[in-house]
């Protein structure tokens, strides 16, 4: 009765901000008690790469000691160029003897030498031809997977787990949306320099990619265009601004890219009769809110598109959210929180 509740702590360290949510369990379900996000100095990480590594590991712990987060044991996460999410056919095998194999089949499908490399796999189906199983193999560069972890413990945390971005979207969403086995759903997790883009159907990622786009594509796009300097073209892009700017107009030819991966992935998804069509979108991430996104997903693919929520289904103080009201920064917190849904063993 008077032990101390249980929590789990989720931290997502992007290019542009550093995110961190706490969620303890109570007899009602999951509660997030704490969440922050603290902005890094400009061009402390580039394209992935830290350039700035005293910058990142300083906001991490102050971060954490403005938010009192006593829980030292966190979940994060990877993504980018070296990170690998594949679906493979391969012999079929006990997931014990599965574990050993793996290593061959990944020289197969990973472009890195095996031994640089983290691995990981699940079984998706065990009956997919004559004795062959259909495997989900990730596979990350230790070297980034090494990078990150240190820098984590710099901060003075213990990576616990590390995860991938795009599974702890799907984490999290699924965890507060009710989907069926028949859904075909993509998330779209736009960052400052990054979009995690995903293709799920009853709770396998068919399709996982992430893209060099973002937030910061449109700044620069608005930079170049209005002559404008970086700061003044990121107040533009939050309604900050004084000037007028047509931002949907950037927004559809910055995201060219995200529309044409998708629609390659759709078409491909349903000729291998693996998923039907497209029956929503879900968007989240800093970038979720760019004028002209959700508008734009709307008019390529006609499906219902909506921002985000991670934390409908969470109990929560409406104190801890700006003038109450989760939307601006909840869908921010998606990949911390499911981070830490992750952590915390609830799926």
């Amino acid at each position: 009765m008077f032990g101390k509740k249980k929590s789990s702590v989720g931290l997502d360290i992007g290019s542009s901000a550093i995110k961190l949510a706490e969620l303890e369990e109570a007899p009602d379900g999951m509660t997030l008690v704490k969440f922050g996000i603290a902005e890094l100095l400009s061009e402390a990480i580039v394209d992935g790469e830290i350039m700035d590594r005293q910058a990142v590991v300083d906001t991490i712990r102050n971060l954490t000691e403005a938010k009192a987060i006593k829980n030292k044991r966190v979940a994060t996460a990877v993504s980018g160029r070296a990170v690998i999410v594949k679906k493979i056919l391969m012999d079929r095998l006990s997931e014990e003897d599965a574990r050993e194999a793996i290593y061959w089949e990944a020289e197969q499908h990973v472009p890195y030498d095996v031994n640089d490399v983290v691995l990981d796999f699940q079984i998706l189906k065990t009956d997919v031809g004559p004795k062959q199983m259909q495997v989900l193999l990730v596979a990350a560069k230790k070297e980034m997977v090494n990078v990150h972890a240190e820098l984590i413990k710099e901060a003075g945390l213990l990576p616990e787990l590390i995860d991938v971005d795009a599974f702890a979207v799907q984490n999290a969403l699924e965890a507060n949306y009710d989907f069926t086995p028949e859904d075909v759903v993509t998330f779209v997790n736009m960052g400052a320099e990054r979009t995690n883009v995903s293709i799920v159907k009853d709770g396998i990622p068919h399709f996982t990619k992430d893209l060099s786009l973002g937030g910061h594509t449109v700044a620069e796009a608005l930079q170049r265009e209005y002559g404008l300097s970086h700061d003044e073209a990121l107040k533009a892009l939050k309604g900050e601004s004084e000037g007028t700017y047509n931002i949907p107009q950037f927004v559809q030819v910055a995201c060219d890219d995200l529309v044409v991966t998708l629609d390659r992935a759709l078409a491909y998804l349903k000729t291998s009769n693996e998923a039907e069509g497209l029956t929503k979108i879900f968007i989240s991430g800093g970038g979720s809110h760019l004028q002209g996104l959700k508008e734009l997903l709307v008019n390529k693919f006609n499906v219902p598109t909506e921002i985000a929520n991670p934390v409908s289904r969470l109990n929560y103080d409406s104190s801890l959210f700006e003038a109450g009201d989760p939307s601006k920064e909840a869908p921010v917190l998606t990949v911390a929180i499911g981070l830490a849904l992750r952590k915390a063993g609830t799926q």
